[in-house]
């Protein structure tokens, strides 16, 4: 049998093997080298922007809640990647592309995942919406209460919807009763109802005649009117 009639045997035999002598599964892209953050899930390396694979981390503008405390979590993480990854090298594995053109990477430092150690330390959360890869990771830092599960949080894609914390604060009153009748420099009586713009910071001093009220009702009939912001 001729060479020629063995090859066209073979081919149709196995047309992978004519695939495959021709160059084969073509490799993931790599990209290599000192990044620059700009979120805890998203880095720059040189001219490419590249979004963390399947981790979804606070936004930097993103609040959290810690003992009754707005905590800025986004910053945190950020800080949190900065720090891990300092001037060390990078290398991210290409993994496609999102809705905004950004490279999705899975990254590594030293070898480390990237992604794993931010779940892991509580700083970002799994993606279940396009990978199961951090879960575990995830479940461990949720027992163990580190990062952002040490307080009340948002997860982040909702948070990019509009969703918010609603104001759980711990009431100074003996009542439980948790609007605040302050009286201004000016003698005037005006009530701060949680998450009014001043709330946090007006202390009630009953030894002045400010007072605690469970309604704003009665805060009215009490002759207290509402703060214009």
């Amino acid at each position: 049998m001729s060479l020629h009639v063995i090859l066209a045997v073979l081919h149709i035999a196995s047309p992978g093997l004519a695939l495959a002598s021709a160059g084969g599964t073509k490799p993931p892209r790599i990209v290599e080298g000192p990044t620059r953050i700009v979120d805890g899930d998203t880095i720059w390396i040189g001219e490419t922007k590249i979004r963390l694979y399947g981790i979804d981390a606070p936004e930097t503008k993103q609040t959290c809640v810690v003992a009754n405390k707005p905590w800025r979590c986004g910053e945190a993480a950020s800080e949190a990647l900065r720090r891990l990854l300092g001037n060390t090298p990078v290398t991210c594995e290409d993994q496609g592309s999102d809705r905004y053109g950004r490279m999705i990477g899975q990254c590594f430092v030293q070898g480390e995942d990237i992604e794993a150690w931010m779940v892991l330390n509580g700083w970002a959360l799994a993606y279940r919406r396009y990978s199961l890869d951090y879960v575990d990771e995830e479940k461990t830092a949720q027992d163990a209460r580190t990062g952002l599960w040490r307080g009340d949080f948002v997860p982040p894609w909702e948070w990019r919807k509009g969703k918010r914390l609603q104001p759980v604060l711990s009431p100074e009153s003996a009542t439980g009763c948790v609007i605040k009748g302050n009286i201004s420099s000016k003698g005037e009586r005006i009530y701060h109802s949680p998450g009014a713009q001043h709330y946090e910071r007006t202390k009630i001093d009953t030894a002045k005649g400010e007072r605690w009220f469970c309604t704003e009702a009665e805060a009215v009939v009490a002759g207290w009117r509402k703060a214009r912001r």
